[in-house]
């Protein structure tokens, strides 16, 4: 189909090497983009699989050792005064003094914040970044950080680690990972692991509607109970320390390193 002349879709400009700081990620932009564009030549296809297989590999090369986590997510813009930037500094810390490695996605604002609070409490702080044409710097608080191209294969990493998931107000992102994250635990592809909704006034238009989504069966009670909904750092802390020691008793045994493995 030929579009009339003025609407033809924009692929992002990729500055040439040497013409300005970020022409790096917005080739890799444009290159995700065709990507998603549908089939491929074959040879262009068979070396995207390859590096779809060595960034997993490199995350969990980087990731292997870092402990047990609980994974938070929520918006990179809030700033260091703002409530919900406290309230995840703060469970965060209750977390990492229950002995578990906080891990986010590395950037500004909640993440940075949850980073942050596991510092404050001596505690192990891990990033995983995702490059963007409008880069997403690491924050400062970070232990391990790890930068991704692709995001599902991001996500994978911040699931496969954590025991726990603690939500704070965000955008399309956040949801994302919430919805995503919940529809693992329906489907029991991860076992019941605490799910934490933490900003009440936030989140009370969602799970509004997800009470419209029980009434037509489009859920169940039960999926929705899985959800604990809190205002406070030390219930949190408390529900995702007893879930994971008293149920799953944190069975999590530290791989040995293999020299021979470069490890």
């Amino acid at each position: 189909m030929t579009l009339p002349t003025g609407q033809e879709p924009k692929l992002p400009e990729v500055v040439p090497p040497g013409k300005g700081p970020n022409w790096g990620k917005q080739a890799t932009t444009l290159d995700d983009s065709r990507f998603l564009e549908g089939p491929q030549r074959r040879g262009t296809e068979l070396w995207r699989a390859l590096r779809i297989f060595l960034e997993v590999m490199k995350g969990f090369r980087n990731l292997h050792f870092i402990g047990p986590c609980v994974t938070v997510f929520g918006s990179a813009r809030f700033q260091e005064d703002h409530p919900y930037y406290i309230l995840a500094r703060e469970v965060s810390r209750q977390m990492a003094l229950s002995g578990f490695t906080i891990m986010t996605g590395g950037g500004p604002g909640i993440m940075e914040a949850a980073n942050r609070g596991a510092k404050d409490a001596g505690g192990y702080s891990v990033g995983c970044n995702i490059v963007l044409p409008h880069e997403q710097h690491p924050n400062p608080y970070l232990d391990k950080f790890v930068e991704f191209r692709y995001f599902f294969v991001r996500k994978v990493m911040l699931v496969k680690y954590s025991y726990a998931f603690v939500i704070l107000p965000g955008g399309y992102g956040t949801l994302d990972e919430l919805f995503e994250t919940a529809t693992l635990i329906q489907t029991g592809k991860i076992h019941n692991f605490p799910l934490v909704l933490m900003g009440k006034a936030y989140w009370e238009p969602m799970l509004d509607f997800l009470k419209c989504m029980i009434k037509a069966r489009t859920i169940s009670q039960g999926d929705y109970d899985r959800i604990l909904v809190t205002d406070s750092p030390e219930e949190a802390a408390k529900a995702v320390s007893e879930v994971a020691i008293k149920q799953f008793g944190l069975k999590y045994k530290r791989p040995k390193r293999r020299w021979w493995l470069g490890e």
